[in-house]
């Protein structure tokens, strides 16, 4: 049993295992900003091409026979929150992308003038 907590010890204790936690906490907090920019910003706009003005999930929702309730309002709510989500996530790949590739593709160093021989062979020889 020692040995399996001294593994996952190792195993929690990588890097890799650190910036994945970090990531999902930091992705968390900007989840409830983009939900926030979504709700109180892009919706109200909507809202108001979709009929009274209010936010877009409570102008899209339709009663069904028998007492259920369409949420379309709500449902397109979430797939605006997931495009907003995943393009902000694009840009920041492909903008880590441009930076590794920066770094792979420095500039080598220009070579020198051509090398001289400094003695001749006739000298050597003679």
């Amino acid at each position: 049993m020692k040995k399996f907590f001294n593994e996952f010890k190792q195993f929690i204790a990588r890097g890799n295992v650190m910036d994945m936690a970090v990531g999902v906490i930091i992705g968390g907090a900007f989840n409830g900003i983009i939900t926030s920019l979504i709700n109180c910003i892009i919706n109200p706009v909507l809202g108001m091409f979709a009929g009274d003005g209010t936010a877009l999930a409570a102008s899209l929702s339709f009663r069904l026979p028998g007492g259920g309730e369409l949420l379309l309002g709500s449902f397109l709510t979430s797939v605006l929150n997931f495009l907003v989500m995943a393009f902000v996530v694009f840009c920041l790949v492909k903008g880590l992308n441009k930076l590794h590739r920066k770094k792979e593709e420095a500039p080598l160093p220009r070579p020198g003038p051509p090398m001289r021989k400094s003695c001749s062979w006739k000298s050597v020889t003679s």
